[in-house]
């Protein structure tokens, strides 16, 4: 290749261009070592938001930006290396029941994932929850958990995929991260990164996803099945449902509570058992630890009725730093909200539509979310019992119970839940929790 020229290289897919590996690669080493400006990052970001980037295009910069820093390896793991990622949504916590169940059939889970930022909550900010757990820890604490539990979920390290870290930051100040090549890229980096043997994806889809529309989400999931592939990543996705939370609670220690009912097997609300599950189908699959979807159902229900995925879940939290004893002293370990209170519907009626986004958002004004990436969070407010579409609320079923620090705070987050859910006289016609799969 001639001399690079940042300029060229923007100027090329500005006017809608074709970009080879090569111009790719060096402009991705240049956001690297920093002799790529902002500038100029944010105006090739802004030319692939408005041209978009070929199959191969997409391929190469997945590419580049997973060799950009360190790439693990697992040796002397012998079992299937896999992991799952989520687009976000509203009371998500699927990840934490997924790796250990995941991991109880056979499987090694080394999941990185990420904060809540927005209306969606975050992984990493539900375990950080936990009293001890260390998100952050060393490379090799990491490979241990991950060899002798089979899981461990952290957070993104920094010589992981690094020209990613600059440019997602430098796409969610520039209104450029709604670009389905951009995301891709970014969110293959960091797994192509881990050294992945198997990924499956779970696309949210409705008004509490990052993709409202399913047209969108099925963009997105098409691309990030074929950029993986290309990459040397076989991949999986699952479009999913987010017209409605996902479980029975949002909020971080709230949602910790909820998994520790779900793989003790005292509540398993359906939607979340549904989607749970259909994602540990697809990883055992996928890592060749079942032969066909009968027999990975019958492993996952195993690792569920034994107790193995709760044993699972944690040792891995005491392995990261946290109680050994969780399970049976959840109440002395999780942070608790001082005031509970009832959160009624002005009037009964049917729960026919609810503006899951807005309910996320309520979150984020009482503590338990962040608008900044360097705010803290307090993981004891939230709500439980969250009404479903199809549910009769009225004197005797709240729309949620609230969590939260004072009465002035109860009363805004009434509010809030009050004006975003939907009453009617009929029940509505629901969508399937399972959109679509796509492999």
């Amino acid at each position: 290749m001639a001399r690079f020229l940042p300029q060229e290289t923007i100027r090329a897919k500005r006017d809608g261009g074709a970009l080879d590996e090569a111009r790719i690669e060096a402009f991705v080493a240049g956001i690297t070592d920093g002799t790529i400006s902002e500038g100029q990052a944010a105006a090739l970001a802004m030319a692939i938001f408005f041209q978009g980037l070929s199959r191969p295009e997409c391929v190469a910069l997945t590419r580049a930006m997973t060799q950009s820093g360190r790439r693990l390896d697992w040796p002397g793991v012998e079992r299937p290396v896999l992991d799952k990622h989520s687009t976000g949504g509203v009371g998500d916590k699927v990840s934490l029941m997924l790796a250990p169940i995941v991991a109880a059939c056979g499987g090694a889970v080394p999941m990185i994932s990420g904060r809540g930022l927005g209306h969606t909550g975050g992984t990493l900010d539900k375990l950080d929850s936990i009293p001890g757990y260390r998100s952050s820890p060393d490379i090799a604490l990491f490979r241990k958990t991950v060899a002798e539990v089979g899981c461990a979920i952290i957070g993104q390290t920094d010589d992981l995929a690094p020209a990613d870290r600059r440019l997602y930051a430098i796409r969610d100040v520039t209104a450029t991260v709604e670009s389905v090549p951009l995301i891709t890229a970014s969110i293959l980096s960091k797994k192509l990164a881990a050294g992945l043997q198997g990924l499956v994806m779970d696309v949210k889809v409705g008004s509490g996803a990052f993709m409202a529309e399913i047209d969108q989400a099925r963009a997105l999931a098409e691309s990030i099945v074929e950029v993986a592939k290309g990459a040397g990543l076989p991949t999986r996705a699952l479009i999913t449902d987010m017209d409605q939370v996902l479980g029975s609670s949002v909020g971080n220690a709230l949602e910790v509570e909820e998994t520790l009912d779900y793989l003790s097997g005292a509540a398993r609300e359906p939607r979340l058992h549904a989607v749970v599950t259909a994602l540990a189908r697809e990883m055992l699959s996928l890592g060749g630890l079942a032969g066909d979807d009968v027999e990975a159902a019958a492993a996952v229900d195993k690792a569920l009725q034994s107790g193995a995925a709760a044993e699972r879940f944690e040792r891995m939290v005491a392995a990261l730093g946290g109680p050994a004893d969780l399970l049976e002293r959840r109440d002395a370990h999780l942070a608790k909200a001082p005031l509970v209170v009832a959160a009624y519907p002005a009037a009964p009626g049917t729960v026919a539509a609810m503006d899951v986004r807005a309910i996320g958002l309520a979150l984020v004004a009482l503590g338990g979310g962040r608008t900044r990436a360097d705010q803290a969070i307090d993981p004891a407010v939230g709500f439980t019992a969250v009404a479903g579409l199809g549910d009769e609320v009225g004197p005797d079923r709240p729309l949620a119970l609230v969590h939260v620090r004072d009465q002035a705070a109860a009363d805004a987050a009434i509010a809030a839940l009050r004006a975003a859910v939907t009453l009617s006289d009929e029940a509505p016609v629901t969508a399937a929790v399972i959109r679509q799969r796509l492999a």
